[in-house]
């Protein structure tokens, strides 16, 4: 008689079939089930049981220095962090925002609040007053751990019982240090974890409005984290850089679950400024062997001589955005490998992606990973070659967030109908690959043609003069909208009428006459906290100007250059 599998070992035969599936994409669909445990703690028995011997933790700070950790040591100080924490009256279920850069307390906190069932709400160090009062609010939040350096920044915000300080002792706060002489570093949980409990509450980036809350649970994120390892190709031993601050999911993504999912090293370079050089250096010299990045630093990186580095690289990856061409093949020159995009949200793991192995498309985000059935549906509703991104519901997956925290009306929107609408835009090809479009909010209609702000901003950003673009629709008397270009000029390039008129007619040369790009004007691009362009501002910033007051400060029309 089989005996019943416990929730441990039901996920790691789901890790175990798609670490062995890793280039058989049609297999690793087929084949692929989500583990549906009743009780599950990510920390207590998956990664306390790694090979305590192998590397877990890699960093190479600015000055020089490094910090190594094995899984068996990160354990230890973790359940050391779980016993202060307990200490301190910390229980299941208390929200803990986490405010640290990426040092080695904030892997052994997240480990830590995971043993002991608190509630994580990541948060980035550069937040704001207003953003930081928003999340100590709306999370409910009782603990906080941060940095001695920002403490200062929650005085006069909404009180928190629990506060500790990681650096120099801060009156007022327990010093994270105190967790080293807490009398052992075993750790015994009070009870089994239930899988569904509440782990993570994310604010998202809020680009096209006020950041949402996102809950996840103990088993979306560690368990729904298969997809995004998957397609990251990572494998244990790996050593895996991924370039991202923590605070936001992505972080989570490929820092935290995606590698230790599969038993690899968490390596991390930290820069007090983005060095594309250093990082380079550091990427040949310690010998990491999966890289992931956004476009942003993709986009630096290339300015560099590639080849000059040997790297030994086996997998290389994007997300964030999509990537354009010119990027892929840039890297694919120098280093014979083809960066791998791939699709997924704060409110889930990695759902679409270009998986290793398989054939990459120029331009394509890949398709639909292990555990998602995506669905394309047009404005009625209707499956459809190009439509909104949706996931099917029945199954539901397991690496969809459990809903939005603070607006059950909201939840109502999104998964109405059977289907988790994702608010993105894409085409699905005769092969099944996916073709990112734009946000639903950003796609607009010139001249009664659909217009995807991606496609243009991607042969904008090909030109040398443009280092970043946004593309929003310009209210035009006759056209309805046409489209124009906010641009931010790289090297010593001049915001001049003769720049304008070359990246222009360098668009003219490559779109379609009804996307032919018909204004310009360069000016910083308005951004989240994590670097996303806020499109809604320049859009809003065009609808309500009053075009007879005339042009603004470096900005031209086609007409205006003789087009």
């Amino acid at each position: 008689m089989v005996g019943v599998m416990t929730g441990h070992e039901d996920f790691l035969a789901a890790r175990d079939f798609l670490l062995a599936h890793r280039e058989d994409y049609p297999g690793a669909v087929d084949g692929f089930r989500w583990p549906q445990p009743r009780e599950f703690n990510w920390a207590l028995e998956h990664f306390d049981a790694i090979d305590r011997d192998a590397r877990a933790l890699w960093l190479v700070h600015a000055d020089g220095s490094e910090e190594r950790f094995t899984f068996g040591e990160l354990s230890a100080l973790s359940n050391q962090m779980a016993n202060l924490l307990l200490g301190l009256g910390v229980r299941r279920g208390d929200r803990l925002l986490l405010m640290l850069g990426n040092v080695t307390p904030l892997w052994v906190t997240m480990l830590a609040a995971t043993k002991i069932g608190a509630v994580l709400i990541p948060s980035s160090t550069l937040l704001g007053r207003e953003e930081l009062a928003d999340r100590l609010e709306r999370g409910a939040v009782r603990v906080v751990v941060t940095s001695s350096d920002l403490t200062s920044s929650l005085a006069d915000l909404p009180a928190v019982d629990i506060r500790i300080a990681v650096g120099p002792p801060v009156e007022g706060w327990t010093s994270y240090d105190e967790s080293v002489g807490t009398e052992s570093t075993d750790f015994a949980p009070e009870r089994p974890t239930p899988a569904g409990d509440p782990l993570f509450l994310y604010f998202t980036s809020g680009t096209t409005s006020k950041p949402k809350l996102v809950e996840h649970s103990h088993a979306s994120y560690p368990i729904g984290h298969l997809s995004t390892m998957f397609w990251m190709g990572v494998q244990p031993g790996d050593v895996h850089l991924n370039v991202s601050s923590p605070g936001w999911g992505k972080h989570a993504w490929s820092n935290f679950f995606g590698p230790w999912n599969a038993g690899a090293t968490v390596f991390m370079v930290n820069q007090t400024r983005f060095d594309a050089a250093a990082l380079l250096e550091a990427i040949a010299h310690h010998q990491v062997t999966t890289f992931c990045a956004p476009p942003t630093v993709w986009r630096m990186l290339v300015q560099q001589d590639l080849s000059s580095y040997q790297v030994a690289l086996r997998e290389v990856i994007g997300a964030g955005e999509p990537l354009n061409a010119e990027i892929i093949d840039q890297v694919r020159a120098a280093w014979g490998l083809t960066i791998r995009d791939g699709f997924g949200q704060t409110e889930t793991t990695a759902m679409v992606g270009n998986s290793p192995g398989q054939p990459v498309k120029d331009g394509s985000m890949g398709r639909p990973l292990p555990g998602y059935d995506v669905v394309l549906l047009n404005p009625e509703g209707d499956p459809a070659d190009e439509g909104e991104i949706c996931l099917t519901l029945h199954p539901r997956p397991l690496g969809l967030m459990n809903g939005y925290r603070d607006s059950t009306e909201r939840n109502s929107e999104v998964m109405a109908g059977g289907y988790y609408r994702t608010g993105d835009v894409a085409a699905r090809d005769e092969d099944g690959y996916i073709t990112y479009v734009g946000r639903a909010d950003d796609v607009f209609k010139a001249s009664d043609y659909r217009i995807s702000p991606f496609e243009l901003e991607s042969v904008l950003i090909e030109h040398p003069a443009v280092a970043e673009a946004a593309v929003v629709p310009s209210p035009d008397p006759v056209r309805l909208a046409v489209p124009k270009a906010f641009v931010v000029l790289s090297g010593d390039h001049q915001p001049s009428a003769e720049t304008a008129r070359d990246i222009l007619d360098y668009c003219r040369s490559r779109l379609a006459p009804f996307k032919r790009i018909r204004r310009i004007e360069f000016a910083e691009l308005p951004k989240t906290i994590s670097g996303k362009i806020r499109r809604v501002e320049l859009r809003d910033a065009e609808n309500s100007r009053d075009l007879a007051r005339g042009r603004r400060t470096a900005e031209f029309w086609e007409e205006d250059l003789g087009r």
